[in-house]
């Protein structure tokens, strides 16, 4: 009987070790990060703030998705080795704490992005951000700009071309008038050779 009650102490003692290590396994990453949200304008930087603690040697990991596309961005171990992929190469900052840079956004770059945190021992915690992208505004206002010139443009050869039409109008019908008009008989002089001598 005490031989069964202390097998029952044992298994007791080894599930709580087991859930007292799982614990401190899910407890020993951490990733805060105080906005999950942004939005940029094209050409703009962002920073993807976090703050990662880990009780062990860590790795971090960057992965963009957007609808059916999931890439990469880069991994680095902090003070050890950073591994940016070619596409990000010139655009993404690293930092050990796990932050992200990155510049000159496009409107590609909208989509989730998740940050992950890797122990040696195995545990994994993830955070993820969403970024929108909006067009620049001048972009827009010079589009405007340009097809209002055009079409400026536009109306003044509209009224060049009425005016020139108007002015062979004008002719047109001036010279059906003067062919319109009876012809004036001109006065034939007759030479005078051709009078008889009044005085002799």
């Amino acid at each position: 009987m005490w031989n069964f009650r202390f097998c029952d102490l044992q298994d007791v003692a080894v599930l709580v070790s087991i859930t007292l290590y799982m614990c401190y396994l899910a407890g020993a990453i951490s990733i805060h990060s105080p906005q999950r949200s942004l939005t940029r304008s094209v050409q703009d930087d962002v920073f993807f703030s976090v703050d990662v603690t880990c009780s062990g040697v860590h790795t971090i990991q960057w992965t963009f998705m957007s609808g059916a596309v999931s890439r990469t961005i880069g991994t680095w171990q902090p003070g050890v080795y950073t591994n940016i992929t070619v596409d990000y190469l010139s655009r993404v900052q690293s930092f050990d704490n796990g932050s992200m840079g990155l510049s000159d956004l496009r409107l590609q770059d909208a989509g989730y992005y998740v940050v992950t945190v890797t122990e040696r021992a195995g545990s994994t915690k993830d955070a993820g951000f969403v970024l929108k992208v909006n067009e620049v505004l001048y972009e827009d206002l010079q589009y405007l700009a340009v097809s209002a010139l055009a079409l400026a443009c536009l109306a003044g050869l509209l009224m060049l071309a009425m005016w020139l039409l108007d002015k062979a109008y004008r002719k047109i019908i001036a010279w059906r008038r003067r062919k319109q008009m009876p012809g004036k008989t001109r006065l034939q002089k007759t030479p005078t050779y051709l009078y008889p001598k009044l005085f002799s």
